[in-house]
C-alpha cells in the first residue's frame, strides 16, 4: 500500500492507484471534465491538474500513479488560475447556443464554468471546425462544441468493443468521426458526452432535462436486464438512461437507449375490441371480459388452449399458468420457448441439476477464458459483449468464438472456430476430449461431484479428433489451439445462444456443451461459469414460472404436483398439450378455443403461414397485447396490454437476477396491466376475489421454492440462491457422433444487432437503422443463383416459401443462407419448421 497526503489528509491507497482515486478515497474532490471511470484515462482537458511537492510543474490527477511519501495540494491560487484559464480556452468559438442545446442543464462543461467563475471569453481564434455531422443515423454530431475529451471514442472501443468513432483531421481541425459500418447505434457516446456534441435525433428537442420525471426500472429488450431511467413528461417516454452505479455501469445498446418508441406508436392498442357480426368494434371492458368467460368456458377444458410470453412479468404468467390450470381446468398452456429456452432449461437441469446461468454476468468480466458458442452475443443480450471486452481489454482473457457466420467478437478473438451447420455438438465433445486428454482438467472437481466419470473417460477416448474436423470443417491444430486456451485457464466462461437452443440438434448440442463445462472448470469457482442465453426479456421468468404443460412453476415436474393441487385446492388436469400439439389441436378440431396473451405464432413462431391458416379457423380467439397486428384483426376480443414501462412486477434476468420493473406512466387510453387482466378475468372465472399481486408474489416464493429469503421483500433487486453442486450430483452426458452436413443451401433464422423480438419494429429508432427485413447470403452463392444485391430471392423449404431482398454479405460462409426473424414482410419464420432454425433451403432469384 502507498501512503500519501491529499489538502493535509493522509491516504493509503494500492500501488498503482492514481492521485484522483486517492484523493476520491479521501473525500477531496478534484474537477474533471474528461474523466470516465470506466474507461481508461485521456489527461485532455488537464482540468485535474494538482501541485506536488517538489514537482516543479502540475501534473493531471487522472493519469499521474501516486508514489509514498508525495504531498498533494489540489487547490491554491495558481491552479485556479491555470484552471480557469484552461476552461476559457476550452470556450474559443464554442456557440453560446445552450437555450437551444439539448444537454442544457445537464452539460458538464456548463457545471465547470460556473464552480470556477468563468463568465467570459477572452480568447478568439479563427473558426475552423468542422459542419455539424446530420447524416448518421439516431445520432448528430456538433463539433463546435466539442471539447475533444475523448470520452465517447473510449467508451466505444474499451466498452462496446466497437471502435466505431474515432479522431478525424488534427490540431484544431480535429473533430470526432465515424465508421458507420462498425457503429453498434447504442448511444452510449451520447450519454457520456460532457457537452451537446452528441446529440440523440430521437430526443432532440423534446423536453428539457429538469422537466422529465425520471422512474428507475429495467430494460426488458434481452435477458441481461439493465438497470434503466425511465424519463417521461405528459405521459409519453422521451428518452431511457442510466447510470454508473447500476448493474451495466451506465451502459445501454440501442435497445435500451432507442427502442422506446414502440410504446408512443400509433398502433398502440387504447381499447378492448370485440368482434360482433364479423367485424371489431370498441366495448367496455365488463363486455370485453363477459364475453371473453363465456368464450373461455363454452367448450371443454381439453379444447381450450394458451399461449403466454417473456413479455409478461413473473407474477402474470403465473397467473396465467393458474388462470388456465385451475380455473378452466386445463393444461394446454405453452410458449415460444418450446422451440429453443425450453430446451435448454430440460437438458441443464438433467444434466447439471441447473435451471439457468450457473453464476451473475459480472463473473464473464474478470474469467481468464471465454467461449462464446453459437451465439451473436452481441445481439442476442449486448451487456455481456460488454463483460467479454471488460475480460479481454481491461483483463488478459483469451477469446474463443465458436459460430457458423462472422460475427463482431471475431475481430477480437484468439481463436475462431468457424463450425459447419450442424456439427456443434461434434465441436464441443472435440474440445472436451482435447482439455481431458492433455490433463487439464481438475481431476478432483471431475472426482468429486461427477457421478459417472468412468463413462465420461470412456466415451471421450473414443472422440476421434480427425473425424471431427473432417465434420466441423476445422483444422485439428485449430481445434487443439482453443483447447489450449480453455483447458491452461484458471478460470472459464462458457456462453451458447439461439444457435444452439433453437437448432435441430439443440439436445445433444447443450449437453455436450455441459459436459465441456464440467471438463474446463466453468462451472466452479467464484469467476467464470455456464450461461445460455436467450434474447427475449423474461424468458428465464416464464420458464420459472412453470408455463408449460410438463412444469410447474420453480420447475418442478407436473406429475409432482401435489403440492401446488393442495395450495390451490384442485385436482391438476390430466395430459396438457405443448405449443405444437396445440398448433396440431386446432387443425384438427380439438382445440376450438385459443387465449394468446403478449405473443404472436404469425411472425415470432417457426411454422408461421401454418399457425395462420390455423388462426384462421379457430373457434373464438382473444388476444391480450400491445400493439394492432394482422394477429389482433383476427380476434374475437382484444384485450389492450401495457407495455414494460406501464407496469409493476417483477422479470428474471439470464444470470437468475430477479429485478423490479417500476410504473413509469399510465397505459394508453383505457389500456390495462397485463396482471390486471389476469387477475380480473381470474376472479370472474373462479367466482372469488381478485388476486393482489403482493398475494401473488408470496404465493411464487412458497411454492416454487427457488427464491431466497430477500426475494420480493424489497423493491431492490435480488438473485435466486447460487449454483452450489452437491457431491456425486453432475452427470457426463453421452452425445452420438454426427455425420458431415449437408452441402445444400442451408437457412439460419435469427437475431440481430438492430432489433428485439417484433415489438421494435414499431420503434422509429431501431426502424431508422434496419427498416425491413432481409435474405444475406456469401457473395459466391450470390454469384451461383445470378443475383445481387437488392434483388428479390426466393426462398423454398419443405414448410413453405418466401420472398425477400438480397444483402450480399462476407459475414455468412458459402452454402449458409441467414436472414432476421423480427420482420412480418419477409417472415422468414413461415418457412422454418418448428424444430428448428436451420434448414435445407431451395434458393433462387425471385
Amino acid at each position: 500500500m502507498i501512503k500519501l497526503t491529499i489538502d493535509g489528509k493522509a491516504v493509503e491507497v494500492a500501488a498503482g492507484a492514481t492521485i484522483l482515486e486517492a484523493a476520491e478515497k479521501a473525500g477531496v474532490r478534484i474537477p474533471t471534465l474528461c474523466f470516465l471511470k470506466k474507461v481508461s484515462p485521456t489527461g485532455a482537458c488537464r482540468l485535474c491538474v494538482v501541485e506536488i511537492d517538489g514537482v516543479e510543474k502540475p501534473m493531471t490527477a487522472c493519469n499521474t500513479p501516486v508514489a509514498d511519501g508525495i504531498v498533494v495540494t489540489t487547490q491554491s491560487e495558481q491552479l485556479a488560475k491555470i484552471r480557469r484559464q484552461t476552461i476559457e480556452l476550452l470556450l474559443v468559438n464554442h456557440p453560446l447556443d445552450c437555450p437551444v442545446c439539448d444537454a442544457g442543464g445537464e452539460c458538464e462543461l456548463q457545471n465547470v464554468c460556473y464552480d470556477h467563475n468563468v463568465v467570459s471569453q477572452p480568447f478568439a481564434a479563427e473558426d475552423v471546425s468542422a459542419a455539424t455531422i446530420d447524416h448518421w443515423p439516431l445520432i448528430q454530431q456538433v463539433p463546435n462544441r466539442c471539447v475533444l475529451c475523448e470520452k465517447c471514442v473510449k467508451v466505444c472501443y474499451e466498452t462496446v468493443g466497437s471502435g466505431a468513432l474515432f479522431i478525424n483531421d488534427k490540431g484544431d481541425k480535429a473533430f470526432i468521426d465515424k465508421d458507420l459500418d462498425k457503429c453498434e447505434f447504442c448511444g452510449n457516446c451520447v450519454a457520456v458526452c460532457p457537452t451537446g456534441t452528441m446529440i440523440s435525433k430521437t430526443f432532440k428537442f423534446k423536453a428539457r432535462p429538469w422537466e422529465l420525471k425520471k422512474t428507475p426500472s429495467v430494460c426488458t429488450a434481452c435477458s441481461a436486464q439493465c438497470q434503466i431511467d425511465i424519463n417521461s413528461s405528459k405521459g409519453q417516454i422521451l428518452r431511457i438512461t442510466s447510470d454508473d452505479t447500476t448493474v451495466n455501469n451506465g451502459n445501454l445498446c440501442l435497445g435500451g437507449f432507442f427502442s422506446y418508441g414502440y410504446s408512443n406508436s400509433p398502433q398502440r392498442l387504447t381499447a378492448p375490441l370485440l368482434k360482433v357480426q364479423g367485424r371489431q368494434q370498441p366495448v367496455s371492458w365488463d363486455a370485453a371480459f363477459a364475453a371473453t368467460v363465456t368464450g373461455l368456458k363454452q367448450v371443454a377444458p381439453a379444447a381450450v388452449a394458451g399461449l403466454a410470453s417473456p413479455r409478461l412479468t413473473n407474477e402474470e404468467n403465473y397467473l396465467f399458468q393458474k388462470l388456465f390450470r385451475v380455473t378452466l381446468g386445463s393444461n394446454n398452456i405453452d410458449s415460444e420457448a418450446r422451440f429453443g429456452a425450453l430446451r435448454t432449461y430440460r437438458t441443464l437441469r438433467a444434466a447439471l441439476n441447473l435451471q439457468g446461468a450457473s453464476n451473475r454476468l459480472d463473473r464473464i468480466g474478470v474469467a481468464q477464458a471465454i467461449l462464446v458458442f453459437g451465439c451473436d452475443v452481441t445481439a442476442e443480450a449486448p451487456a455481456v459483449d460488454w463483460q467479454i471486452q471488460q475480460a479481454t481489454r481491461k483483463g488478459d482473457a483469451k477469446l474463443v468464438v465458436a459460430n457458423m457466420r462472422a460475427v463482431k467478437l471475431d475481430r477480437q478473438a484468439n481463436a475462431t472456430l468457424p463450425y459447419r451447420p450442424g456439427s456443434g455438438a461434434t465441436l464441443a465433445m472435440a474440445l472436451t476430449k482435447v482439455i481431458l486428454d492433455r490433463g487439464l482438467a481438475d481431476q478432483d472437481y471431475l472426482n468429486r461431484f461427477v457421478v459417472n466419470l468412468d463413462e465420461l473417460q470412456a466415451d471421450l477416448a473414443q472422440v476421434d479428433l480427425d473425424q471431427a474436423a473432417a465434420v466441423t470443417g476445422i483444422a485439428r491444430e485449430l481445434i487443439e489451439e482453443a483447447a489450449g486456451y480453455l483447458g491452461g485457464a484458471d478460470s472459464v466462461a462458457l456462453i451458447f445462444g439461439a444457435d444452439v437452443s433453437k437448432g435441430s440438434e439443440a439436445e445433444a448440442t447443450i449437453a455436450a456443451l455441459a459436459n465441456l463445462a464440467l471438463v474446463s472448470g466453468a462451472l466452479h469457482g467464484d469467476c467464470g461459469g455456464l450461461f445460455p442465453l436467450d434474447e427475449k426479456g423474461n424468458m428465464q421468468g416464464l420458464l420459472d414460472m412453470g408455463v408449460c404443460p410438463e412444469l410447474l412453476p420453480g420447475g418442478h415436474d407436473y406429475a409432482a404436483g401435489a403440492p401446488f393441487a393442495k395450495a390451490w385446492n384442485v385436482t391438476l388436469p390430466a395430459g396438457g398439450c405443448n405449443a405444437g400439439e396445440i398448433l396440431a389441436g386446432i387443425e384438427s378440431g380439438e382445440i376450438r378455443t385459443l387465449y394468446l396473451a403478449a405473443t404472436n405464432p404469425l411472425v415470432s413462431f417457426p411454422e408461421s403461414a401454418r399457425w395462420r391458416k390455423a388462426l384462421e379457423k379457430i373457434e373464438f380467439l382473444v388476444v391480450q397485447d400491445i400493439l394492432a397486428t394482422e394477429l389482433t384483426l383476427m380476434a374475437d376480443v382484444v384485450l389492450p396490454g401495457a407495455t414494460p414501462f406501464e407496469k409493476s412486477g417483477t422479470v428474471t434476468a439470464a444470470d437468475q437476477r430477479i429485478n423490479v420493473l417500476r410504473k413509469a406512466l399510465d397505459p394508453v387510453g383505457e389500456a390495462r396491466e397485463d396482471g390486471a387482466i389476469l387477475a380480473e378475468l381470474y376472479a370472474r372465472l373462479s367466482g372469488g376475489v381478485r388476486p393482489e399481486m403482493s398475494t401473488v408474489q408470496l404465493e411464487i416464493k412458497q411454492l416454487s421454492g427457488i427464491y431466497n429469503d430477500t426475494c420480493f421483500v424489497t423493491d431492490a433487486a435480488c438473485w435466486k440462491a447460487s449454483f452450489s453442486p452437491a457431491d456425486k450430483s453432475l452427470r457426463y452426458t453421452p452425445v452420438a457422433s454426427q455425420t458431415v452436413p449437408t452441402d445444400d443451401f442451408q437457412l439460419l433464422s435469427g437475431k440481430i444487432l438492430f432489433h428485439f423480438g417484433t415489438t421494435s419494429t414499431c420503434a422509429p429508432g431501431p426502424n431508422e437503422v434496419a427498416p425491413s427485413g432481409y435474405i444475406e447470403m456469401n457473395a459466391v452463392d450470390a454469384d451461383r443463383i445470378g443475383v445481387k444485391a437488392g434483388d428479390t430471392v426466393k426462398v423454398v423449404t419443405t414448410v413453405g416459401e418466401t420472398a425477400g431482398p438480397a444483402r450480399v454479405s462476407s459475414k455468412v460462409p458459402a452454402g449458409l443462407i441467414f436472414s432476421p426473424y423480427h420482420f412480418a414482410d419477409v417472415n422468414i419464420q413461415q418457412v422454418i419448421p418448428a424444430d428448428t432454425n436451420l434448414v435445407t433451403v431451395q434458393v433462387t432469384k425471385g
